[in-house]
């Protein structure tokens, strides 16, 4: 009879002071030594990893009821203390039931509806990125993916009122971590406020002009005693749906913009793939996009090598056994998402940009489900990937056909991971038009 063994028999792995800045290369290093289960500190706390496509399937599919996702959000990260409880951190029969209401306006169908305007904003945007010499394609994409967002999923509209949202929402995300609780808080309250003064007047125009975008599918919600959404839980989740819907495209973007400078070979057969279905067309449409592929297997390959999101973060909310040791309630935990992107067991030579990996006949992600999790899996699967993905493959699609990318030189490119992934010092390009 094989003994489960304690929490405290799982290995502990003591990372170095800057893990931040190659974390995917430390866990994988782990799990070589450990295995699939080990803990470490993250953030200043004890933080359980499960790695691998059984475990993911573990805490995504099978047992999930035992983890919690807004403990894991709001105790491992203060996301639910800064932008509120959305979609991201709901449990349960709340997530369940606010999912549901949001899914019609996430369908790959209805794409369709976005298409051009994420078509003008992309015109607009790449049109300024080469009128500069040079531009860090991050903070750039950064300012596109947010515009995009905030109009789609919210109706705001272009001009002033889009900006000063904008300006909102970057002072709370780029700025230097707080120096006390104080400041944390103070940064909140202001935010918060800020929020409420730009959407409430947008909440009640909903109320007496319904709109099927996904703020006005929250604005009609009842739940099941025929009750309206709160303002405050509306605008939770538009908060995090605008969180969610630009960082993730954002660091997509930027690493493949990346990539694909430096594999010039791989461009000019998404090049290929772009006359063969488009020709001269100025935009695609929706079935033109869905089927890039070559395109869609460089942008999978750059999910894996550079996930925006490097751990899945929960509270353990039922004690559980995995590979031998049983976990208790109270513990944190993360399915790794950066470590099981670099398996070598899974993905040939991990360390290497090789988007065929996707293609038949190999398909290496489809003999490991739960191997590519970069927008997490199962039924909570994130709710914008239908979006981030047109979204990316209309922008790269333009960009290519209408401008040639040059990597500025002598630059230290690599990704930092903190509640998201970002290239370190950003990733400095030009953008020239053929």
């Amino acid at each position: 009879m094989t003994q489960i063994r304690t929490y405290t028999d799982i290995p502990y792995v003591t990372m170095p002071d800057d893990y931040q800045h190659h974390l995917g290369e430390l866990l994988a290093e782990a799990y070589e030594q450990y295995g699939p289960i080990f803990r470490s500190t993250y953030f200043g706390q004890e933080v359980l990893y499960l790695v691998g496509p059984e475990a993911n399937r573990f805490m995504l599919v099978n047992q999930r009821q035992k983890f919690s996702n807004y403990i894991g959000w709001s105790s491992i990260f203060s996301v639910v203390d800064m932008f509120g409880r959305g979609l991201l951190s709901m449990d349960g029969q709340e997530h369940d039931r606010d999912r549901k209401t949001m899914n019609p306006a996430f369908t790959i169908s209805y794409m369709d509806r976005y298409l051009p305007l994420m078509a003008r904003l992309i015109r607009e945007h790449v049109a300024s990125w080469a009128a500069e010499r040079e531009i860090d394609i991050y903070d750039a994409a950064r300012k596109l993916t947010f515009d995009i967002a905030a109009q789609a999923l919210t109706g705001l509209k272009a001009g002033p009122e889009v900006d000063l949202f904008r300006t909102v929402f970057m002072d709370v995300l780029v700025a230097p971590p707080a120096n006390s609780e104080e400041e944390f808080q103070q940064r909140t309250d202001t935010f918060h406020a800020q929020m409420h003064e730009l959407l409430s007047p947008k909440i009640e125009e909903r109320r007496n002009n319904p709109t099927d975008d996904i703020f006005g599918l929250l604005v009609q919600a009842r739940d099941g005693e025929g009750r309206h959404m709160s303002d405050e839980q509306i605008i939770a989740h538009v908060n995090i749906l605008l969180v969610a819907g630009h960082e993730t495209s954002t660091s997509l973007v930027a690493w493949l913009m990346y990539l694909l400078t430096e594999h010039p070979e791989y461009t000019q057969r998404i090049l290929q793939e772009q006359e063969a279905l488009l020709g001269d067309k100025v935009d695609p449409n929706l079935e033109e996009i869905k089927k890039m592929k070559v395109l869609e297997n460089a942008l999978s390959e750059a999910e894996r090598l550079y996930p925006p999101v490097a751990n899945g973060p929960r509270g353990v909310i039922e004690d559980f056994e995995f590979q031998g040791y049983h976990v208790p309630a109270g513990s944190r935990a993360f399915y790794s998402i950066v470590t099981s992107h670099m398996l070598p067991s899974i993905w040939a030579n991990p360390m290497q940009f090789d988007p065929d990996r996707f293609a038949p006949p190999r398909e290496e992600h489809k003999k490991n489900p739960y191997a590519l999790v970069g927008f997490g899996g199962g039924p909570r699967i994130c709710i914008g990937i239908n979006f981030a993905q047109v979204e990316i493959k209309a922008l790269i699609s333009y960009v290519l056909r209408n401008y040639q990318l040059e990597l500025i030189e002598g630059q230290d490119i690599r990704q930092y991971y903190g509640v998201t992934g970002a290239p370190l010092h950003g990733i400095k390009m030009r953008i020239i038009a053929r």
